[in-house]
């Protein structure tokens, strides 16, 4: 067993530590993260509350595209409440809440873009698939993965 990989699962399942990265984000200092994480805000299905979760970029087809998966499959509250509300904002990089439209993406589609991301970043992917299946014990392959449009940027 990897050991890196069982650290990092056992951060996957603590709230707190998986928590952390929200503080940065919305105190400005998000972009000391990069560009291979994100925060999406998004809406409480039952509560209407604004809700926030950190999460690894899987893809960026385009500037103004992300790729994200739910690594603990579809009962991940952020994923619920995506379905039920895709309206969302984004803070990536240097860019802080920037409007952006989620969409669920089906299972050939999500295999597919689980194959490039492979394709382009193999040690990446090893490290995801490695962390992602040691703490929800899942295989990696099947999870859904959800496409991010974030809108234009004012002139």
């Amino acid at each position: 067993m990897d050991v890196v990989g069982s650290v990092m699962a056992k951060v996957l399942t603590t709230r707190s530590l998986v928590r952390a990265p929200i503080t940065l984000y919305r105190n400005g200092f998000g972009w000391l993260l990069g560009s291979r994480m994100l925060m999406l805000e998004h809406v409480g299905r039952t509560t209407g509350e604004p809700r926030y979760v950190c999460l690894e970029v899987v893809r960026r087809p385009s500037p103004d595209v992300v790729v994200i998966v739910s690594g603990f499959g579809e009962r991940a509250q952020w994923y619920r409440n995506l379905r039920a509300t895709p309206r969302c904002h984004v803070s990536i990089g240097r860019q802080r809440r920037r409007p952006a439209t989620a969409r669920l993406m089906g299972e050939a589609e999500s295999a597919q873009a689980l194959a490039a991301h492979q394709q382009e970043h193999p040690r990446a992917w090893a490290r995801l698939r490695s962390v992602i299946e040691q703490a929800v014990q899942h295989p990696v392959e099947g999870l859904p993965m959800v496409e991010l449009t974030l809108a234009a940027r004012p002139v």
